[in-house]
């Protein structure tokens, strides 16, 4: 696992827990350290209005998303033996999700 990763498995959201795609945000130190991994949640519905967060996924499909897909940066700790590797963020994708988790979180 490594960060940019798309996973899925069963986490919570903001409304309700199911099974749903994330991508790994954690560090490649942190995932190297830790048995946990910190995603940031994907969702089908873009929240209006999006905030600096948010970003719509470009590459979604490349990703090995089945439908139009936006990053939050709902950030969740799981263990990596509750997560699937579905595929990976293309580049321009990965770079528009560093900035939204940078954004969310304080410097």
């Amino acid at each position: 696992m490594k960060p940019g990763d798309v996973v899925v498995g069963v986490l919570e959201g903001a409304a309700e827990t199911k099974v749903r795609p994330a991508v790994v945000i954690a560090s490649t130190t942190y995932l190297s350290e830790r048995p946990d991994v910190l995603v940031g949640i994907l969702t089908t519905r873009m929240p209006k209005p999006p905030a600096s967060s948010d970003y719509s996924l470009q590459d979604w499909q490349v990703a090995g998303l089945r439908a139009e897909s936006h990053f939050r940066a709902y950030v969740l700790t799981v263990h990596r033996s509750e997560l699937t590797i579905i595929g990976h963020l293309s580049n321009r994708d990965w770079s528009r999700v560093k900035a939204c988790v940078g954004n969310a979180f304080a410097k």
